[in-house]
């Protein structure tokens, strides 16, 4: 099959068109400005579990527990800093809470 270069071009310019519709459709469907606050930071559990020097499990039973907020997307975990946060305000002592807030200069963020 031959195609000339009016005919590719006019197939290229209907690609082109068709394309930037379904890009605008994404993101209308995925608008995550209004979902997150733009100050808010996601960590995953890896991030996490190198964060609080945690294994995997750990996470597992606090989650399990509810004790620590969480949200999945497809069969990834993720949390909010600040739900963390509130973690280590409330479950871990003075001291340790210190040293977190010290290691990781949560002190100055909202």
């Amino acid at each position: 099959m031959y195609i000339d270069n009016e005919n590719f071009e006019k197939w290229m310019e209907k690609l082109s068109k068709k394309l930037t519709e379904i890009g605008q459709d994404l993101k209308s469907l995925i608008n995550i400005d209004t979902v997150f606050d733009e100050n808010e930071k996601l960590l995953d559990n890896q991030d996490l579990a190198f964060l609080l020097k945690a294994s995997f499990r750990t996470l597992q039973r606090y989650r399990a527990k509810g004790v620590l907020p969480y949200f999945t997307i497809g069969r990834k975990t993720y949390y909010k800093a600040s739900d963390i946060r509130a973690f280590v305000r409330e479950y871990a002592d003075s001291q340790t809470y210190k040293q977190f807030e010290k290691a990781n200069q949560l002190a100055n963020q909202p």
